[in-house]
């Protein structure tokens, strides 16, 4: 495992980007009325440069972690982004979203059995 490490640390990288290009999207389309406002919003245009980020970060990631373990671990940025949704938004989070984050978790923890 510790030669993986850095392939780890990259998947991990690259989810992190992947919800910060989640967030900082959903900021430029609230900040905006129109599509290309949308387009020209700063925020906008660094989720879009995250989620370029995040592919980098995953290609370098799947170099050495089988894709079988390394795509189903990216459904962890549903789960994060629906958590930080809700804080920041407002957006619902009730018993069925709370149970379906806690699947995702599970899934991933059971993938990642050796």
């Amino acid at each position: 495992m510790p030669a993986l490490l850095p392939y780890y640390a990259a998947l991990a990288a690259a989810v992190a980007c992947g919800v910060g290009g989640q967030v900082l999207l959903k900021t430029g389309s609230v900040r905006t009325a129109d599509l290309i406002g949308q387009f020209l919003d700063p925020f906008t245009l660094l989720g879009l440069g995250a989620y370029g980020l995040a592919a980098i970060l995953y290609i370098i990631a799947i170099k050495k972690i089988p894709i079988s373990l390394a795509f189903p671990s990216v459904s962890f940025s549903y789960a994060a982004v629906a958590l930080i949704a809700h804080y920041a938004w407002g957006e619902a989070l009730g018993l069925a979203q709370l149970a379906g984050i806690a699947l995702i978790a599970l899934g991933i923890v059971l993938l990642h059995q050796v």
